[in-house]
């Protein structure tokens, strides 16, 4: 799993980049499929911005959150997507 982490108006440091790849391992697990992911992170006056792509094996996923907590934010988009692999993994199961 490839995970690139870019910034808008904000430099992305090193706590930020562990912070999301210890994120997203956590995510690799329930679904091993994740083959590429993008995060983008932004800020805009007040309000930390999370963003993230995520190409599965015939899906592409999107997932965002608005926060005051940068922290906060990548936690609410990641469980956000972790709701949406689940339901894509319940939906490419065996249907009888």
């Amino acid at each position: 799993m490839q995970v690139i982490v870019t910034g808008h108006h904000l430099e992305v440091t090193d706590a930020l980049k562990a912070h999301i790849d210890a994120k997203f391992e956590k995510l690799a697990r329930h679904f091993d499929n994740v083959t590429d992911v993008h995060v983008i992170l932004s800020v805009e006056k007040l309000v930390q911005k999370a963003e993230a792509t995520l190409q599965l094996s015939g899906a592409k996923l999107f997932a965002e959150d608005h926060q005051e907590d940068m922290y906060a934010a990548i936690d609410e988009m990641v469980d956000k997507l972790e709701r949406q692999i689940t339901k894509h993994k319940e939906k490419t199961g065996s249907h009888r």
